[in-house]
């Protein structure tokens, strides 16, 4: 995903060293990429740092513990239906500039973000991560994934949008008067799954679970990073991956262009990911990270990355302990 900036205020954001130095990596820019694992320590290290589940976002902090209560109201709803509206309501009792809006639309149910006053930070990253607790905390509540039909964004365009496909994979419009995630009606009547034995799990891989519930497996787009997983050194290009997939590589064009991306980008996707990963989580040396990415050499590799986060490899993975780099 990319990488978080202006995160949410300045006189809110910790100092790198703030919390042991987690927050390093966090401020490559614009083209910047984290993994979902560095993203959750991150928001764990800045809910724990400021005693804010929702960190700088509102006007109003949402104390530790402020979630886990939330959730406690919705287990013993007798539907999904019911444990929404009180989803809504514990947002309109906590917070004043903020809240959610569900109404009932034909086949689908809404859920819409309702701002009553601005928002501080970044209006479109609270926008994304308020929209994905609901969406994330509705389908752990029936233990299903819930597939989004429609999604609409009161905001533009962003640069990560190709990031969307993973998590809406539905119909996406920008430029919208609110914010809204639209749902299939019938799984409203879906009984809840959990129980209080399970929430601790849940609430300890926070924010994972709830924010990143993802319909990856549901695309092509999917199944080429598979094969790029397995095939990279020997089988890395648009025509063994078509092969591998029983299909031509104009259809394997064709699908990939209709989930709105095309082969070389599911492939820079997939090698800048496992880069960041190797970066960050081992020792490996450059070199042999450039190599095992089929890059011809270290110079086409950093040419590459930086191309694909703002920053060289050697700059990424020193920003783990060395503080900024900008």
């Amino acid at each position: 995903m990319s990488c978080l900036k202006a995160y949410p205020t300045a006189q809110h954001r910790p100092h790198a060293t703030g919390t042991g130095g987690h927050f390093a990596l966090f401020t490559f820019g614009p083209h910047g990429r984290v993994t979902v694992e560095q993203f959750a320590e991150l928001y764990r290290g800045l809910v724990n740092e400021l005693d804010d589940e929702t960190p700088g976002f509102f006007s109003r902090p949402l104390r530790g513990g402020t979630l886990k209560l939330l959730c406690l109201s919705m287990l013993d709803a007798p539907n999904l239906q019911v444990a929404l509206h009180r989803y809504t309501q514990f947002f309109r009792i906590l917070l004043d500039d903020f809240g959610y809006a569900f109404t009932l639309e034909g086949d689908l149910a809404r859920m819409a973000l309702v701002e009553h006053a601005p928002l501080t930070g970044s209006r479109t990253l609270i926008h994304e991560l308020m929209l994905k607790l609901f969406h994330g905390i509705a389908s752990w509540m029936i233990a299903r994934k819930i597939p989004p039909i429609l999604m609409e964004c009161a905001y533009p365009q962003p640069p990560h949008s190709a990031d969307y496909l993973y998590f809406y994979p539905g119909t996406v419009r920008f430029g919208q008067p609110q914010t809204a995630i639209y749902i299939d009606r019938g799984f409203l009547d879906h009984p809840i799954r959990q129980t209080k034995r399970h929430l601790g799990a849940f609430l300890k891989r926070a924010p994972a679970d709830w924010f990143y519930v993802s319909f990856a497996d549901r695309l092509l787009t999917h199944r080429v990073r598979e094969h790029l997983s397995r095939h990279l050194l020997t089988a890395g290009t648009v025509h063994s991956a078509a092969d591998a997939l029983h299909m031509s590589a104009r259809t394997l064009a064709r699908h990939l262009k209709r989930e709105g991306t095309h082969f070389q980008a599911v492939k820079d996707e997939y090698r800048r990911d496992v880069a960041i990963q190797a970066l960050t989580c081992s020792e490996k040396p450059l070199v042999s990270i450039a190599e095992a990415l089929s890059f011809e050499d270290l110079a086409c590799f950093s040419r590459a990355f930086k191309t694909w986060t703002g920053n060289s490899p050697a700059a990424y993975r020193k920003a783990r302990t060395a503080g900024n780099v900008r």
